[in-house]
């Protein structure tokens, strides 16, 4: 097939460049200054949200896409945000703005944002970062195999 004509489809593999920012233009991530991505669709290596948005593009397509806060990375859960004692913590040492990683009782690894601390616990956000932000999405593709 010539990959001029082709378009991606559901379960295509993409090779594409990628710029995520807030609608405010604060840069999250971006591919353009490096290597291009190949992502799997369908293989939940990235949101569903935004693979429906490339669905149908062909290749040398360049679009810029916003995303509401719930399309995006969902709102932000106010029940995600818990008081986690320091005993129950994995380490003593806890500042505030940082990323600690935790053990759930079936060896899943989950992490959350140390938003406030006090001499016996912290304020633990365990949304998503970019949970309740719409953001920006432009991508630019750069060639499709399909499955």
């Amino acid at each position: 097939m010539n990959q001029m004509n082709q378009t991606i489809l559901a379960d295509s593999l993409v090779t594409l460049h990628y710029r995520i920012t807030l609608t405010n233009g604060q840069p999250l991530l971006s591919t353009f200054e490096a290597t291009p991505a190949t992502l799997k669709l369908g293989a939940g290596e990235m949101l569903p949200a935004m693979e429906k948005l490339i669905v149908g593009l062909p290749v040398s397509s360049r679009k810029v896409f916003e995303l509401s806060a719930e399309e995006a990375f969902g709102p932000h859960r106010p029940e995600l945000v818990e008081r986690v004692r320091r005993e129950h913590m994995p380490t003593q040492n806890i500042e505030a703005l940082s990323i600690m990683e935790f053990v759930a009782p079936d060896g899943s690894r989950y992490s959350g944002l140390v938003r406030e601390t006090d001499a016996t616990s912290a304020l633990i956000d365990f949304n998503h970062p970019l949970a309740g932000k719409p953001i920006r999405l432009e991508v630019e593709i750069i060639g499709i195999a399909s499955a």
